[in-house]
């Protein structure tokens, strides 16, 4: 991000400007100030590289002392020398809207708003080509080219029509490589960014779980489906999470007590939940949260007092164990009923060892063979029973932990939080530290990353990022619409690289190329937390990635 200039440099640079509207192409690792002129080379070329099934992206930007009363942006198809294309459709631009965003500062804790110097960021990347752009203002555009995996390897050229009082032609020219990446839904990489229902019924205005709730849903769980998510985010009780998001987090599963004594279970909403997740494209893992919320109370409905009530006990103790020992014995033989079992993990989060010893001995009494799944420090003492394992990025599994953990199937990958500086995914990060992701996990052997918000919005996610709890831009990574962000489509891009490297590493050892894979393992030598302190993340992915289109 641009350092803010005063407002009379920034009006006397506005002012001198030698043409009144310009228009260049831009990195997509730069968030320009919607009131700074920005400080950029023109271009009028964007020439990408790129792998067949691959999304690339750049910046359009257009910066104006003079008001216009209206910005249209077009595009033609793309062709190459033998006459073939890649249709217009495959290539989307969007206008950028700026949000408010605040500061890292502590990061984790209680914040008010004008306690953190504030800001506008571009990130929400609109569906609409068509704006008005005021008088010394800058107009950021997001162009996304997607090569479809048919296209036969060679130069494509063709235009881009930026319309602002007259039209501002930028060529576009990528080189399609002869390889090929594969669908998202067959990408090796772990990627799970946990989904909130409820925040759609929200910001739609529909009622909870109602046909038109599961409509509005669809496309959000496309749109992450499409990134190659392969998680299903269900919550088993009621506030998982203890109420930290601005909507709540209501239980998939009802929990009952008869007069009698006895517990019935009301799986429908659950069943129904996790089948149109998986036609919506998610469909590797169900992970079940939680056994160990963050505040140790299991609502439930209690038949003799006709009331909803409140069960709470440590871990381990016999009441906590009776309680749940029940509920589990019921919900394997249904999950094994519906045939889910096998992909289904009784999910933690940050949870103390002691507790996750406690889970894990009635876990394996209950079934030796249920999975568990737990973010949070990396405990020794019990990785051997954690199946799914994202641990954060300050920790390591160690190689040979790892080396075992991925012979034996185990996700393992790694998380940030509020309480990272970087890399991470507010909405004032750097866009490249959201890139940066994928090749870290490609370095030091993660299968993937796993965040905790995909949509947990604040109230006016489209307008102010702002959260009372954490930096602006943690609780969510799209926008209503759904409408996507410079952040997620950044994330995308390094999952995408992560793919590449994979794909390299094994046809370099397949063919035994030890000069190839040595050279591209010294090219991931540099993706380490600490150099992100001295080296911007746009620096080490730069070299990063003309070394991999070489290769």
């Amino acid at each position: 991000m641009q350092e803010t200039a005063p407002a009379a440099a920034q009006e006397t640079a506005w002012s001198t400007l030698k043409k009144p509207v310009n228009v260049s192409f831009a990195s997509s690792d730069v968030r320009f100030p919607q009131d700074q002129v920005p400080q950029v080379e023109k271009q009028d070329q964007w020439s990408p590289v790129a792998w067949k099934g691959e999304k690339v992206h750049t910046q359009l930007l257009l910066w104006t002392n003079k008001a216009i009363p209206e910005l249209k942006v077009s595009v033609t198809d793309l062709k190459d020398r033998k006459g073939n294309r890649i249709q217009a459709a495959n290539i989307t631009p969007g206008l950028l809207r700026y949000v408010l965003t605040d500061e890292f500062r502590e990061g984790c804790g209680d914040r008010r708003p004008a306690d953190y110097d504030s800001s506008l960021v571009a990130d929400l990347v609109d569906t609409t080509t068509v704006t008005s752009v005021a008088r010394n203002t800058v107009q950021p555009i997001w162009l996304t080219l997607e090569v479809p995996r048919q296209t036969p390897a060679g130069i494509y050229n063709g235009v881009v029509t930026v319309a602002a009082g007259k039209p501002y032609r930028m060529r576009v020219s990528v080189t399609v490589q002869e390889r090929e990446l594969p669908a998202p839904s067959e990408w090796a990489f772990d990627l799970d960014l946990w989904q909130h229902p409820a925040a759609i019924a929200r910001v739609h205005n529909v009622p909870l779980w109602s046909e038109q709730h599961y409509a509005h849903m669809k496309p959000y769980y496309t749109m992450l489906a499409n990134a190659g998510q392969k998680n299903i985010t269900a919550s088993i009780i009621d506030e998982p999470w203890n109420h930290q998001t601005y909507d709540d987090f209501p239980s998939l599963i009802k929990w009952t007590k008869r007069r009698d004594g006895t517990w019935v279970y009301d799986y429908s909403r659950f069943d129904e939940y996790v089948s149109f997740v998986m036609r919506c494209g998610i469909k590797a893992r169900i992970n079940c949260y939680t056994m160990v919320p963050w505040k140790m109370s299991f609502p439930y409905h209690d038949e003799s007092t006709g009331k909803d009530t409140v069960f709470t006990s440590k871990t381990g103790t016999p009441a906590y164990n009776a309680f749940w020992g029940t509920m589990l014995r019921d919900f394997t033989k249904h999950l094994k009923e519906k045939g889910w079992f096998h992909i289904t993990t009784i999910a933690m989060d940050e949870r103390p060892m002691e507790d996750m010893q406690a889970v894990i001995k009635l876990l394996k009494e209950v079934d030796p063979t249920w999975r568990i799944a737990l973010a949070g420090v990396y405990h020794p003492e019990i990785e051997p029973d954690i199946f799914e394992y994202s641990i954060a990025s300050k920790w390591k599994f160690g190689e040979q932990v790892l080396q075992r953990r991925k012979r034996s199937g185990r996700p393992s990958t790694f998380y940030t939080s509020c309480s990272e500086a970087y890399p991470n995914f507010f909405t004032f990060s750097p866009p490249a530290e959201q890139a940066w992701i994928g090749w870290y996990a490609a370095a030091q052997g993660f299968t993937g990353y796993l965040r905790w918000a995909y949509n947990s919005w604040v109230e006016n996610p489209a307008q102010d990022s702002r959260f009372r709890s954490w930096p602006a831009g943690d609780t969510y990574q799209v926008y209503p619409g759904p409408r996507t962000s410079v952040r997620f489509e950044k994330l995308v891009e390094g999952i995408q690289d992560f793919e590449k490297i994979r794909l390299l590493r094994e046809e370099f050892t397949r063919t035994g190329n030890r000069a190839k894979l040595r050279e591209l393992n010294e090219m991931l030598a540099a993706f380490e937390v600490p150099a992100l302190e001295k080296t911007p993340a746009a620096v080490t992915l730069a070299a990063a990635r003309a070394t991999l289109n070489r290769l």
